[in-house]
């Protein structure tokens, strides 16, 4: 029995792909920058800062006095929409594509970096009228489209603090988010389109601001053209933004001025608004943009798959492309509307050249089968990116052979909503990348892995993914709640930011997500992640996705339950639960063998792709099932109990 308060290290992994050296000779960013931000990390982020424009520069580069609250670029002012958009105009690129507008009907529209431009001081006008200034609060509640992205950047141009809230989340979702931050304006709109149809907003709307007296106005975007019931706070998105002058003079605004408020998904309690700044955040979001994605703005095409409603489509769709001057491809509908191929067909017909998406999507592709994708080209991309949560090795191997046809560099990347922008990833340019594994900071960035009392564990070891040191895009605080702050991420180590999720590092040094900690099992005294015996299911030809849970055990503690999805087409053993746990063993040892293995059509998933475990812990340990209101599909969590109570689990 094991004694070892850490985490295990058990899967193994030795196989390492270098970069071409075409594509290192043409990198944006060198092994170098690792040394030069070792030698001097203020001085580092210093430089990455002069690539946007400031109106005033700044007298301090980073001021910890506070710590664990932090200020960057100190004294320096800027309005984020000119780093975004007017600069872009200035240096004559007005006429570059900043968005291709794909919709899910099949409707499109080309959106210029002048015309982006003219359309956001449209809004910044529309809003000023509406009586938002700096410092007040819009909720933004809207699906994937061009107007999504206006209404971020009209908020940042006035120094309003957007709240964009997913637009699948309920009714109450919305209204505790709203409340949370006192919002005194809504966007919305009539509707959006999914899965093939016309889907409504205006109603969520209309039910949580009866209960939010803040809420002056809703300015409502025509999508869908579906009726809607007009109340007195409504303005139609047409009526009163299409009739404003198409320049607009922003005002400056101090590094640390509030940018927006981000709430993250959690199921129960008070809602947690992350709250990010201007300066600072902006630097490493575009800074993180350019190197980690190698990003070309005059050749390149990019396509990061997040909705606006969680940071990725904040940093990676708005912020950090428009910052540096992107083409991007943003896509309203869903991957398999109307064919599962959509998005290999978006790919090609706009000859999208990097990549950036989840691996849940991955997984979800695995299942569906290889003929799909192979029946499109691909070939003009050239960078795969992963994000959201940890990639399994086999994922990692599907996604560079099938998509990247074995010739672009996979980038799997960890950060989070309270860290605003990647911190841990390859470099692509640099990095002979292993299959899974996000291999190791950033420059500028400091993360360890450590044990239970804070000490760094040695190479091969397993413990707690900490950040070391402050990072210009690092949350400010939580809206209102600032002990609430120091207590959620600085508690634990009060020199340390605990990010909440388990890694290891391999013999190499390299580092390996293994995801929250709370998803730790504890077999025998062996504490091991859910992530490692996940990867190795996969790891099995016949398994498309997997999830595994800890079940109270009288014997052992608890016991590994495994939900496994079986991939189209494959060769399925007689006995695959049987096979499955053998293979387990083989792969990482016998301790971390299954109990129950149940084949499953679907799992759990929340609306951003993550596997709820709580809820799978709870069909196996046989309790009522608790709030599924978060899912992408609620009917699943039946199916899955069902199963369970017929007794077609594999023991």
């Amino acid at each position: 029995m094991s004694t070892d308060p850490t985490l295990e290290n058990l899967l193994d992994e030795h196989r390492r792909f270098s970069p071409s050296g075409d594509f290192s000779a043409q990198a944006n960013v060198t092994g170098a920058a690792y040394a030069q931000a070792a030698t001097d990390r203020l001085g580092f982020w210093d430089e990455q800062a002069r690539r946007l424009q400031w109106e005033t520069p700044w007298r301090q580069t980073l001021d910890w006095s506070q710590a664990p609250f932090a200020s960057w670029f100190v004294g320096g002012t800027l309005n984020v929409t000119v780093s975004c958009l007017d600069r872009h105009v200035a240096a004559g690129n007005g006429e570059r594509i900043a968005i291709h507008f794909e919709g899910e009907p099949g409707d499109t529209e080309q959106i210029s970096y002048a015309e982006l431009l003219a359309r956001v001081s449209q809004a910044a006008n529309a809003l000023t009228e509406l009586g938002i200034g700096a410092g007040d609060r819009v909720a933004i509640y809207l699906p994937m489209i061009p107007s999504a992205v206006v209404a971020m950047l009209a908020c940042a141009r006035i120094g309003a603090v957007h709240s964009v809230v997913f637009g699948g989340f309920s009714a109450e979702a919305l209204r505790s988010r709203i409340d949370d931050a006192q919002a005194s304006l809504v966007i919305t709109a009539d509707g959006g389109y999914r899965r093939g149809a016309a889907t409504a907003l205006k109603p969520a709307v209309d039910e949580a601001v009866a209960n939010c007296p803040t809420v002056k106005h809703v300015l409502v975007v025509k999508r869908t053209g579906q009726d809607v019931a007009l109340t007195d706070l409504d303005v139609w998105w047409h009526d009163v933004v299409d009739r404003q002058p198409i320049t607009h003079t922003p005002a400056s605004f101090d590094s640390e001025h509030p940018l927006f408020i981000l709430y993250t998904s959690g199921t129960t309690g008070k809602p947690k608004g992350i709250l990010h700044t201007s300066g600072g955040y902006l630097t490493q979001a575009a800074y993180t943009h350019h190197a980690v994605f190698d990003l070309k703005p005059e050749t390149d095409v990019y396509w990061c798959t997040a909705d606006i409603g969680w940071v990725t489509g904040h940093s990676y769709v708005v912020y950090g492309p428009l910052a540096n001057g992107s083409t991007q491809v943003i896509y309203e509908g869903t991957p398999d509307t109307p064919h599962q191929g959509r998005w290999w067909e978006i790919i090609d017909k706009y000859k999208v050249s990097i990549l950036y998406t989840a691996p849940t999507a991955i997984r979800t592709f695995m299942k569906w089968g290889d003929e799909i994708p192979a029946g499109f080209s691909l070939r003009s991309l050239r960078l795969l990116g992963s994000v959201g949560e940890p990639i399994n090795p086999e994922a990692w191997m599907w996604y560079r052979h099938n998509i990247g046809h074995d010739n672009c560099p996979v980038v799997d990347t960890w950060w989070q909503t309270e860290t605003g922008a990647i911190m841990i990833s390859p470099l692509p340019g640099v990095t002979a990348a292993k299959p899974g594994s996000a291999m190791r900071a950033l420059p500028g960035i400091g993360a360890e892995v450590v044990s239970d009392h804070g000490e760094p564990v040695s190479n091969g070891g397993g413990g707690y993914l900490v950040l070391t040191e402050p990072w210009p895009s690092m949350l400010r605080g939580i809206w209102g709640d600032n002990q609430r702050y120091v207590d959620t991420y600085w508690s634990r180590w009060s020199q340390f930011y605990f990010a909440g999720d388990g890694a290891k590092l391999d013999d190499d040094g390299d580092l390996w997500l293994l995801g929250r900690v709370d998803d730790v099992m504890n077999v025998s005294g062996h504490r091991i992640s859910t992530t490692e015996v996940e990867s190795a299911l996969v790891a099995h030809p016949a398994v498309a996705e997997a999830a595994v849970v800890g079940a109270n055990d009288e014997t052992t503690g608890q016991a590994i339950v495994a939900f496994v999805i079986l991939r189209s087409g494959a060769d399925i053993p007689t006995d695959v639960a049987t096979e499955l746990r053998a293979h387990v063993a083989t792969e990482i040892g016998a301790i971390a063998k299954p109990k129950k293995i149940l084949v499953v059509n679907e799992l759990p998933k929340t609306r951003s792709g993550k596997i709820m475990r709580r809820l799978l812990r709870d069909v196996a340990e046989n309790r009522h099932l608790g709030d599924v209101t978060t899912l992408a599909d609620p009917a699943v969590m039946m199916l899955i109990s069902d199963g369970m109570a017929a007794g077609t689990e594999q023991d």
